[in-house]
């Protein structure tokens, strides 16, 4: 079984997440673990919308992988 990836960005005022499989699900914390825990509130909601509307749960498609500054200045 496949996993949806979350990104999840620094902001002025906390941290933002989104899934890039599942368009307009976002959620913000004011920690990482707590945007985590909004995130996937906001994903159960928007999968149950989306089902109550008939519509196809898109397949998590994306992939992640993470690099250092040293691996991307030695490229």
């Amino acid at each position: 079984m496949s996993n949806y990836v979350i990104l999840i960005e620094r902001a002025p005022d906390g941290y933002g997440a989104w899934c890039p499989d599942l368009p307009g699900c976002v959620a913000l914390g004011d920690t990482i673990e707590e945007t985590i825990s909004e995130m996937q509130d906001a994903m159960r909601c928007h999968l149950e919308l989306m089902r109550e509307d008939g519509l196809p749960i898109p397949a998590p498609n994306t992939v992640a992988a993470t690099m250092t500054a040293v691996d991307v200045a030695a490229a």
